[in-house]
């Protein structure tokens, strides 16, 4: 601009063999051409300052993997795991359980687990999967259930609990976490029986016994209430087994007890994120090439008044 600065630019008359164009003189022109040169400018702006932006959508897909660990959760659900614990808050037995669990369940996403309950018979709630989603649909539907006859049968838990988990061959470890709030009172496999055969497949048992001795169920559930705990034999089924025992007595209590099984059967986890971008800058760079085109073809129709001098 400053070398033009002075320059002699278009010139402001012309040759005109008639006067007549005097009589336009002070009339403003209507020139609706000169609207749409500045719409289609500041449109060129606008998608030219859109696609320098760059607008892209980003979709991210994980390619989870098994970490190794399978784990089959065996859960009392037995009548006596509706009796209200004030250690629980107030809650029943089944209530704590299944909150533990759901929170067990949500920490080790990359862990095939199942679902198994018991009372007088075993029944298979969820086979172990990846699809935990399900698994925790199927606790939540978990509720202490006489269709499976009155009584405890742990023996048949376990032994349900390592098949399920000997259907699965591509394994580095196998667990059975079993709760309970009382002892083996039914099943043709005893709780000790079936732990030894368990151990001789390398199968860990965790064992946990919820509940407390004050603990009592509703008198129109059993009318002669009591509370029976064989903390003896749930311990040596975890000692059998290489496993852990524990006993909490609090919701603290049984949220620790989980926690201190998902630190001990941690391990190397991997899963890979692929992320996929789809650009949509060049749509607004086409618009922005479009309206400067359309631009350029309005100013050459009707160029700008070039000043008098």
């Amino acid at each position: 601009m400053l070398f033009l600065r002075g320059k002699i630019g278009s010139p402001s008359t012309i040759v005109f063999s008639s006067l007549s164009i005097l009589g336009s003189l002070g009339v403003k022109p209507k020139n609706y051409l000169g609207a749409f040169t500045w719409i289609s400018l500041t449109l060129t702006i606008l998608f030219a300052s859109i696609a320098l932006a760059r607008p892209q959508w980003r979709t991210e897909f994980t390619d989870k993997k098994a970490s190794g660990v399978d784990i089959m959760i065996a859960v009392d659900i037995s009548l006596s795991m509706t009796a209200v614990e004030k250690v629980y808050g107030n809650r029943s037995r089944m209530d704590a359980a299944r909150d533990t669990i759901k929170d067990f369940i949500l920490s080790r996403p990359n862990d095939r687990i199942g679902i198994t309950s018991f009372a007088g018979r075993d029944y298979l709630e969820a086979a172990i999967t990846l699809d935990h989603p399900f698994v925790l649909e199927k606790l939540e539907e978990l509720n202490p259930d006489r269709s499976l006859n009155d009584g405890t049968a742990i023996g048949s838990a376990i032994s349900s609990s390592t098949l399920r988990l000997l259907e699965r061959k591509d394994t580095k470890s196998r667990v059975i976490i079993l709760i309970t709030d009382g002892s083996s009172n039914t099943g043709k496999l005893s709780p000790i029986q079936a732990a030894e055969a368990t151990e001789a497949i390398g199968i860990k048992i965790h064992t946990v016994a919820i509940g407390t001795k004050e603990g009592r169920v509703s008198e129109k559930i059993q009318r002669y209430p009591y509370q029976e705990f064989d903390t003896a034999t749930l311990q040596k089924i975890a000692k059998l087994t290489k496993g852990q025992y524990y006993r909490p007595v609090s919701t603290s209590g049984l949220n620790d007890a989980l926690d201190s099984i998902n630190k001990l059967e941690k391990t190397d986890r991997s899963q890979k994120v692929i992320s996929r971008h789809t650009e949509y800058h060049f749509w607004f760079t086409a618009a922005a090439l479009a309206m400067a085109l359309c631009n350029i073809i309005l100013v050459s129709i009707a160029p700008a008044p070039a000043p008098e001098q």
